[in-house]
């Protein structure tokens, strides 16, 4: 069967939801009632290779996994693609050869939340709070941090990042911000809703939060592949705190762990590695750590799983919400809304969102 619509790599509650969505939007009129859909688990090189008579649709539905073919791309009118993802690097490139879309609020309060978690964690240094409790120790150990009055720059404001900004406020910290698109934020946001920074300026920082999309493309302004350098991050005060919930490309471990060690860094949070595909395969035993990021990254992943050390790890989970989940299917769904609006030719929103 020839389908006008694929999802691929729908696992989950996201997979139903999807189904549920699209049988509103048919019974709404926003999208053909005749619009025949499929929705599977596999990413788009898994499903070709299980079925390889499939023809595919002018549009299609992918998560980061999913790698669109170049016969596609180059075939027939041109493509569109809605990846159900925040980040978008997987597909950047092919910006000027198809219309692209991404998920850009589905997430919002599930990873700014999952970034003071993080947050919290480290700065109450909170392996060695619980370590103590087996012996009932209430005075040997390190201070925490208390939060108010602390410097804190989220790195990054758009949807996440100005989410986790607000919070950040709420809680009583000196928030500040970074990010290159200071004009166009201000001009979205409203003037003095984000107090900006330079890049420079953040070096007084007691707390780091990455909250940055990662932009792949070194043409790009937004370039920002190992921006939190071992050089730059070496600048900040000794014992401040690293939180990221985006990419681990932006913010690569060798460095942290270097300045773990050295005392400069009092502790991280991470939701994210850098190369996880090799770090995944470190820990399920598969090979050995080769890189010099592997072999950070393992040695953070150990230590915070045996409660030692200032570090606090999880695999890309800030996404998973029970809500997000949903929101995640509502919001594919209103950009295919678009997609038919526009007589399939266009999002409403799609790369590139900054020019």
């Amino acid at each position: 069967m020839v389908y006008d619509l694929i999802f691929f790599e729908a696992l989950g509650a996201e997979n139903a939801h999807l189904a549920e969505e699209m049988e509103k939007a048919k019974q709404n009129g926003t999208v053909p009632k005749d619009l025949s859909y499929l929705i599977v688990t596999e990413n788009l090189q898994e499903y070709l290779t299980a079925h390889p008579e499939t023809e595919l649709p002018d549009i299609l539905s992918t998560k980061t996994h999913s790698r669109l073919p170049e016969k596609w791309l180059g075939s027939g009118k041109k493509k569109s693609v809605i990846t159900r993802s925040a980040g978008y690097d997987h597909f950047e490139a092919l910006a000027g050869r198809a219309n692209i879309t991404s998920l850009r609020r589905y997430c919002v309060n599930a990873v700014a939340e999952t970034a003071l978690k993080l947050m919290f964690c480290v700065c109450g240094n909170l392996n060695e709070y619980t370590a103590n409790t087996a012996r009932f120790e209430r005075n040997a150990c390190i201070s925490f941090k208390e939060l108010s009055g602390l410097k804190a720059t989220v790195f990054g404001v758009g949807k996440i990042g100005s989410r986790i900004y607000e919070m950040c406020e709420g809680l009583g910290l000196d928030v500040r911000a970074v990010d290159v698109r200071e004009k166009e934020l201000t001009e979205e946001y409203g003037v003095g809703k984000i107090r900006f920074l330079s890049k420079e300026e953040a070096v007084d920082s007691d707390v780091v939060i990455c909250a940055m999309n990662y932009t792949a493309d070194p043409a790009s302004r937004l370039y920002n592949a190992g921006y939190f350098s071992k050089e730059y991050l070496s600048r900040f005060p000794k014992g401040f705190v690293f939180i990221n919930v985006t990419r681990g490309e932006i913010a690569p471990e060798s460095g942290l762990w270097e300045l773990y060690e050295s005392g400069r860094l009092f502790g991280a949070g991470l939701d994210v590695f850098s190369g996880e595909a090799g770090v995944s395969a470190v820990l399920r035993g598969e090979k050995k750590a080769e890189t010099a990021n592997e072999i950070a990254a393992e040695k953070i992943i150990r230590l915070a799983l045996e409660r030692k050390g200032n570090f606090y790890v999880q695999p890309h989970q800030g996404f998973n919400s029970d809500k997000a989940a949903l929101t995640k299917a509502e919001e594919t769904v209103r950009h295919l809304e678009a997609y038919f609006a526009n007589g399939c030719e266009k999002f409403d929103s799609q790369l590139p969102y900054y020019e």
